[in-house]
């Protein structure tokens, strides 16, 4: 009788020719690519470094695509759009101390939104690790800790036979719901040593899946068919899980209105009858879901911004459907599922009882009207036409990523993605730089649409040195630069919190000439005229610069009372 267990895949005689003898001229940096090749990578992201060397020069004895970046905080940035645009885990390559730390930006935006990024750097030789002082260049006592609190896993190799495994188990843990960062880093002496370890081959890293339990789907279905006002919240986890489609079905069997968090936009359609859309910063919304007497959400953690700043306070029955166990339940009592959004949202679809509501409709209409009255009143019709230019401009199949800045702000709640896995901004963890840089990454990825970037002049400048990356690699981004000669948001906060700004004005380069520099077209276009330049701008080939100077208010907000 033959066990599973006692099965071995014998390897052919090419194999075992080619494994007694391997390539000369290798060394540990060919075990990463190698490894990285073998488990389905076909780009790398990254910035060379002294002790990175031997990864680097493996790269040219490799079939992986390299896209190199100014700085490293950016080829983070990138990674992570190309790891939420493909689905799969995103190598970066780094080297040691101030290169590695400068990534920690990146990794945790790539954190708190759950984007897969494989993160592999250098370390100080052997010798050094375990917290000596033994002087080493960039050392530092414990690198890894800096990213433990960042990253899911942290992974660190002391000899070259544990890179391949390292490397497998750190990509499936990158993959495995919630998705999410994680960290490798090997020492210098192990990546530029001479290697005849085999070539590695036949790498399987599959994560598994998250199911949720039946017993719990089941008490689920129950009161959502039982509900009599039921309303949906679909998060980022929906969009993630590729699970928009079963999220609409479930709807409408239920005959429940949905809302999309930010992370979440285009996870239902914006204009179905049952979709309320991403107004979440208004109180409107906030009493339409608190007045829910069953409240399905599903892939959000119901943080600040998705709960209105934390004013959102259900009075019925909540269900949270969550991948991130540290998240379920971490805001609300709820019957908690964890589970992988596509797989519960399946397992609802098959068992819940089709509900008629005749009034659903109507009060998502109603809604709708309430927050076009609010927002009517503020005379902010500049905001609305730069944004409708936005919109008109994109076509509707091409990703769009959004920096910290007021226009992406309104975005969050007012602009249409269109489908799923659209639109990206850097809501997670809030940080400035992200919306070119990601943008790069995303054309990387899919070289066939066109990308829009969206950043304000505070943060273009985070990362303006990647003009130079965009025209190395020809990538097809277009920029928007909303000049408004400061941190807006900020400028704002600021007036009304202290009745005037202090440190938020900028002096700032001419950004047509700046772009035209690194020999990237720029065009300076106002309100009445953006939507003809951006069509223009996405429609040519490679990248492009788009300066629009304006300076643009944010809608009142309503968790302080003054909507």
């Amino acid at each position: 009788m033959t066990h599973d267990h006692d099965l071995v895949l014998r390897p052919t005689d090419q194999q075992t020719a080619a494994a007694l003898n391997p390539p000369d001229g290798r060394n540990g940096g060919d075990l990463v690519v190698e490894t990285l090749a073998g488990l389905g990578a076909t780009t790398v992201f990254g910035l060379p470094g002294q002790h990175a060397l031997g990864m680097f020069d493996a790269l040219r004895r490799s079939s992986l695509r390299y896209v190199g970046l100014r700085v490293e905080n950016n080829a983070g940035f990138a990674a992570d759009a190309y790891g939420r645009i493909t689905g799969e885990a995103a190598p970066l390559l780094l080297s040691t101390g101030p290169g590695a730390l400068t990534s920690l930006a990146a990794l945790q935006e790539a954190a708190a939104a759950s984007a897969p990024v494989l993160a592999i750097s250098s370390q100080i030789p052997t010798a050094g690790l375990g917290g000596g002082r033994h002087g080493y260049l960039h050392e530092l006592p414990d690198q890894a800790a800096s990213f433990r609190g960042v990253v899911k896993s942290v992974h660190t190799v002391r000899t070259q036979s544990q890179i391949p495994s390292a490397i497998a188990e750190a990509w499936k843990s990158a993959l495995t719901a919630p998705h999410g960062p994680v960290w490798v880093e090997i020492p210098q002496d192990v990546l530029l040593a001479e290697t005849r370890l085999p070539v590695v081959t036949a790498m399987d890293a599959t994560p598994g899946d998250l199911p949720p339990r039946p017993e719990l789907t089941a008490v689920a279905a129950d009161l959502l068919s039982k509900a009599a006002r039921p309303a949906i919240i679909a998060g980022g986890g929906v969009v993630r899980a590729d699970a928009s489609g079963k999220l609409r079905a479930l709807a409408e069997k239920l005959n429940a209105p949905v809302v999309t968090t930010f992370g979440g936009k285009g996870a239902f359609p914006w204009e179905h009858p049952l979709s309320l859309q991403s107004w979440l910063e208004d109180r409107h919304t906030t009493d339409f879901l608190e007045d829910a007497d069953v409240l399905l959400v599903a892939g959000s953690g119901l943080g600040e911004l998705s709960s209105n700043y934390h004013t959102f306070k259900p009075r019925g029955r909540v269900i949270q459907i969550e991948a991130d166990l540290g998240k379920l339940e971490s805001n609300h009592p709820a019957l908690g599922i964890h589970a992988d959004a596509r797989l519960a949202l399946q397992a609802l679809l098959e068992t819940v009882e089709e509900r008629a509501d005749a009034t659903a409709q109507d009060r998502v209409r109603e809604l709708l009207a309430k927050v076009a009255d609010r927002i009517a009143v503020q005379e902010l019709a500049l905001e609305q036409q730069v944004l409708a230019a936005v919109r008109a401009a994109l076509p509707a199949d091409s990703p769009s990523f959004w920096d910290m800045t007021i226009l992406a702000y309104w975005a969050w709640s007012a602009f249409d993605a269109k489908s799923p896995n659209a639109m990206h901004s850097a809501q997670g963890a809030g940080g400035l730089g992200y919306g070119f840089p990601a943008a790069l990454g995303a054309a990387a990825a899919d070289p066939t649409r066109p990308v829009l970037a969206v950043s304000g002049d505070g943060g273009a400048l985070y990362s303006i040195a990647e003009l130079a990356t965009a025209r190395q690699y020809d990538l097809n981004v277009t920029w928007l630069i909303v000049d408004d000669g400061g941190y807006g948001i900020l400028r704002e906060y600021m007036t009304d919190a202290f009745g005037e700004p202090t440190a938020t004005e900028l002096t700032r380069p001419d950004y047509v000439a700046l772009a035209e520099s690194f020999g990237v077209p720029g065009i300076r276009t106002s309100p009445d005229t953006l939507e003809t330049d951006l069509t223009k701008a996405l429609a040519e080939p490679g990248p492009s610069v788009v300066v629009l100077p304006a300076v643009l208010r944010m809608f009142a907000p309503t968790h302080l009372g003054t909507g």
